[in-house]
């Protein structure tokens, strides 16, 4: 069945400024019956994440099911992609997930990003409007808009900055891996480059918004902060009361999916 096909397949990213070539891992499930007369998936992970993650493998087994298409990929630095964790930053993960994007879909997608992932979505939109695109709709799970800014950079004391600009790394203790998260200077500095919540964004789509009010990440203040930057656009805002950063229960999951299929 052509629907059930989910071969690792890699697509090259060629940066301006003669910086090397990146190799970008993606998996890409192939719509049929029903399911290709509905918009195509596509799923953008967290800092630091996978394509493997339990949200990516629950909505992959789900597309499989429904003869959805779906598009599930692991930028630079991060899973079977190429590249070190180290190196990347906002702007690279924005080109990878554009090289993605457009080597593996047609016609209406809806993007779910999560945590990074929801930034990152909407910082792709942007680049497809600016060639004419627009995706169907956007699912942003625990946005981290600006995190860079907002929440590391405003939340690291001074031993933690001290590091960042003098070593240039911060090594940041992680609750969700055994070792710690590098922070570098250059994801800091060039992730203002691509901040958001200091102006109006457009999407031109439906966005919906789901939030854990327990998530110790992503406060859901920041989700209200911006929903208050999308006024021109149809945007709902779920608050799940118990629901933590991941939003990975079961209960979440289906959520997840209910709110795709409401969406088209």
């Amino acid at each position: 069945m052509e629907g059930a096909k989910d071969e690792l397949r890699f697509v090259e990213v060629a940066p301006a400024g003669g910086t090397p070539r990146r190799s970008i891992a993606f998996r890409r499930r192939l719509p049929r019956g029903a399911g290709a007369l509905r918009p195509g998936i596509v799923f953008l992970g967290g800092f630091a994440s996978d394509m493997r993650g339990s949200k990516a493998s629950f909505l992959d087994e789900w597309a499989q099911r429904e003869g959805r298409a779906l598009l599930r990929f692991d930028y630079s630095g991060h899973g079977e992609s190429g590249g070190r964790f180290e190196d990347g930053a906002i702007g690279d993960w924005l080109e990878d997930s554009l090289a993605a994007f457009d080597a593996a879909t047609e016609g209406p997608q809806i993007l779910v990003g999560t945590s990074m992932g929801g930034w990152i979505a909407l910082l792709l939109t942007q680049r497809l409007a600016a060639t004419g695109r627009r995706p169907h709709a956007l699912v942003l799970i625990a946005p981290a808009v600006d995190f860079t800014e907002e929440l590391l950079w405003a939340s690291a004391d001074a031993e933690a900055r001290r590091a960042i600009l003098q070593q240039g790394v911060w090594p940041r203790p992680s609750r969700y891996a055994p070792h710690p998260t590098p922070i570098t200077r250059r994801l800091v500095e060039e992730g203002r480059a691509h901040l958001l919540l200091g102006g109006l964004i457009r999407t031109h789509a439906p966005v919906t918004i789901l939030q854990g009010m327990q998530d110790e990440d992503v406060p859901y203040a920041h989700a209200l902060r911006l929903v208050e930057r999308l006024p021109a656009d149809p945007v709902s805002l779920s608050l799940i009361v118990d629901g933590d950063h991941r939003l990975s229960r079961r209960q979440d999951l289906d959520h997840l999916v209910a709110t795709i299929e409401a969406l088209g």
